[in-house]
């Protein structure tokens, strides 16, 4: 999440508040948000699922516009789903896989 701009870092922030619907991790430590830009309030979220078959993937989608919007400066959203580079264990947070591990999920 390194970036100087307050806006994407309030917009990487909030979207810790956004969990996985199917397990109780946020999408960032998820490793599912791969950038985040923003240009006079418009903010251009690249992100990813972790299959192409996710069956969450427009419930997610809309958690994190809904999250988003609530963001006193964003005036705009776009979404721009991506599938390279692809989802894999390696992107998960050290929390995420602690809580996974806790689930008794395997994190590889």
């Amino acid at each position: 999440m390194p970036d100087t701009n307050p806006l994407v870092r309030s917009c990487w922030n909030a979207l810790k508040e956004v969990n996985d619907p199917e397990f109780p991790v946020n999408v960032v430590d998820m490793g599912l948000i791969y950038d985040i830009e923003e240009s006079q309030g418009e903010v251009a979220l690249t992100m990813t699922y972790t299959a192409v078959s996710c069956a969450c993937m427009e419930w997610i989608q809309d958690d994190i516009l809904k999250r988003l919007s609530q963001e006193p400066d964003v005036k705009e959203i776009k979404i721009n789903v991506v599938w390279d580079p692809p989802w894999t264990v390696e992107r998960l947070s050290p929390d995420a896989r602690k809580t996974l591990k806790s689930w008794g999920v395997s994190s590889g």
